[in-house]
């Protein structure tokens, strides 16, 4: 996108007809501007600077209306130059905390807590990916015997997260054979990362002795089963439907229906989510930023929250028209209390 550098008379109409439109949705006009701020412009200079700042395609002008609107170029000056710093208020930081105090220590339910908490505070649609393990670190791995054929495999990550799971054995479980398996995986494989693992299970224990065969087998047929993202299967919650269905863009038939599919097809927002990280920082996409054709005419805000090596996403889905100063102020708090008490709870 072609860089403009704006003058400050240009850059404070831009401003103002952004934080107006925000809030009203409607079209912007002189008049507006010339009520509502303290401009000291005669309204034919505001007409005027309006029509450069849409040459410069800062602002588009609706055949219906003589206002004008934000365009993505617009959206994208304002939030990085012109918005007021995201700040959020200790009593606004307090809420958000209390809300998320009360969790049992069940990752899940934490999750689906903070994407409902996420929504209902922005008004937009919200998701929170599960935590991804693939690049978290074994710290050990327990086998305990279920039945003469079952056992339970109890997966320890540095980050403190746990996984378990139940394999089912094809012969009867020899406990001492049991207890030399367990110590031979944590002798090979802690302090690598779940990727690896996968990558390279087969060939670190290729040497194995017949005896150990059986239950070194389940293991080679279960790996990525075991060492595969933690929780759920859908590996997103997403929540905020009737939040964003209130908002006025989507009496348009189309965006109802986008927003819908969304919902019912989760994989769309976590491929999206697998796009929108980058190094700990708060990603803003605008419109066409955004990687996915379906989301061209959305504005997403997402943050990673991390617990140590482990590393999951949370964001926002809403139309362009959103108070970006302040949904990205929750979004980097809420993904910081969520990494917090995800350390507590593990």
């Amino acid at each position: 996108m072609e860089i403009v550098e704006l003058n400050d008379r240009e850059r404070t109409i831009l401003r103002d007809i952004i934080n107006h439109f925000l809030v009203t949705a409607n079209p912007v006009g002189s008049r507006n501007l010339t009520k509502k701020y303290n401009l000291g412009l005669s309204p034919a200079t505001i007409r005027n600077i309006m029509s450069v700042l849409e040459e410069d395609g800062f602002l588009d002008h609706p055949h219906t209306s003589a206002g004008r609107v934000p365009t993505e170029k617009g959206y994208r000056y304002y939030v990085n130059s012109l918005m007021d710093p995201p700040i959020l208020q200790k009593e606004e930081k307090e809420i958000i905390r209390r809300e998320l105090k009360y969790f049992t220590d069940e990752t899940d339910e934490l999750i689906q807590i903070t994407s409902t908490l996420l929504s209902d505070i922005t008004n937009q649609l919200a998701y929170v990916t599960y935590p991804k393990i693939d690049t978290g670190i074994l710290e050990k791995i327990q086998i305990v015997q279920l039945t003469t054929s079952r056992i339970l495999v109890v997966i320890t990550i540095k980050s403190g997260l746990v996984k378990t799971i139940t394999l089912e054995l094809k012969a009867e479980i020899n406990s001492n054979h049991l207890m030399f398996v367990q110590r031979l995986l944590n002798e090979r494989l802690t302090g690598l990362t779940f990727s690896e693992i996968k990558r390279t299970f087969v060939e670190r224990f290729k040497d194995i002795s017949e005896n150990y065969r059986p239950i070194i087998r389940v293991f080679i047929d279960s790996a990525d089963k075991i060492f595969t993202d933690l929780v759920k299967s859908d590996k997103a919650i997403i929540t905020g439907a009737r939040n964003i269905l209130k908002q006025p863009e989507f009496v348009d038939h189309n965006h109802f229906n986008s927003i819908i599919e969304m919902i019912e097809d989760r994989n769309i927002i976590i491929q999206f989510s697998d796009f929108n990280t980058k190094n700990g920082d708060i990603v803003v996409k605008i419109g066409s930023e955004n990687e996915s054709d379906r989301f061209t005419d959305y504005s997403t805000i997402s943050k990673e929250y991390k617990i140590g090596d482990v590393k999951g996403t949370l964001g926002i889905v809403g139309p362009k028209r959103m108070q970006y100063s302040k949904i990205i102020a929750i979004v980097e708090y809420v993904a910081e209390i969520l990494s917090e008490y995800l350390r507590k709870g593990n």
